[in-house]
């Protein structure tokens, strides 16, 4: 790569770092993952351009640690409400950096989320010191099939390129934990039909189904977790978190399943007892884990 390309990146990675930086807490700026075309574009409009905002807590109650938050939608739409930017702001409320994720859907196909996801993760890491944060304190956090892509990121990653010309690739994106939220975990027939469909395309192979049911893929280095899931989900059944926690168990990678004992899938948009049950059993994870200061 030239020095001139060199410097571009170079330059794009400190940009990015003060835009943030400079935003202020509770302003979040809005960035996107790259500085040209991402990997796999079919096009430059803002479905095919994937981006992050950015939400930073106020310094004195920051705790160092950041979530990469991937809202849900089956990989057709990404619900950046309720699942998104209102997380973001939660997230802040306990001094965690809030970090939402706008990753490609279909008509896009595997490996595009994985990519962007991956690159969310990177970007945080590579400017960790100019946002206040720990780069060894940054998670990832998904529902639905968002919580499909934040696991696959939780059991699909690198440690980076360090020959990279380019600061991002050189981070590497293994998550330090992973937060699930009635999450779609099996790309099998215990899934979710649609998001399958989205993501591997109407006839996958057996093999691709496998590599992207995260229950197949767990090892000892898989991120410590936490899930909750209602046990009278019909759209997506709690059998995916089962087998993930499960899973986890085997390879001895600390896990909390909160199995909720009603609630249909989403558990109220955000406004129901049961969504309030999620967070206060989340929070207790947070703290316990020393990863937030609320």
């Amino acid at each position: 790569m030239s020095e001139s390309k060199t410097f571009t990146k170079g330059a794009a990675a400190v940009a990015v770092g003060l835009a943030v930086a400079g935003a202020g807490a509770g302003e979040p700026a809005t960035l996107p993952l790259w500085p040209g075309r991402a990997p796999l574009a079919n096009g430059a409009q803002p479905a095919d351009s994937p981006e992050i905002t950015v939400y930073l807590p106020p310094a004195g109650q920051a705790s160092g640690t950041a979530v990469v938050i991937c809202p849900g939608g089956g990989y057709g739409v990404v619900v950046m409400s309720y699942e998104g930017h209102d997380i973001a702001r939660w997230l802040t409320a306990q001094g965690i950096a809030g970090i939402v994720l706008k990753y490609r859907i279909a008509p896009y196909r595997h490996p595009a989320p994985l990519l962007d996801a991956q690159r969310a993760l990177r970007t945080v890491r590579c400017h960790a010191k100019e946002w206040g944060l720990d780069p060894a304190k940054i998670g990832v956090m998904g529902f639905s099939a968002g919580g499909h892509l934040a696991a696959t990121l939780a059991t699909h990653y690198d440690a980076g390129d360090p020959k990279s010309a380019d600061p991002v690739e050189r981070q590497g994106c293994r998550p330090d934990f992973q937060i699930l939220i009635y999450p779609v975990i099996s790309m099998g027939p215990q899934g979710h039909g649609g998001s399958t469909a989205n993501l591997l395309g109407a006839n996958p192979s057996p093999e691709l189904v496998a590599q992207l049911s995260n229950e197949t893929q767990v090892t000892p280095e898989t991120p410590p977790a936490f899930l909750a899931h209602s046990v009278t989900d019909s759209a997506v059944p709690v059998a995916n978190s089962d087998l993930y926690q499960d899973a986890l168990r085997a390879h001895g990678v600390p896990v909390e399943l909160l199995r909720l004992p009603s609630g249909d899938h989403g558990l109220g948009c955000g406004s129901s007892t049961e969504w309030a049950q999620w967070q206060a059993a989340c929070r207790q994870w947070l703290r316990a884990r020393q990863l937030s200061s609320g």
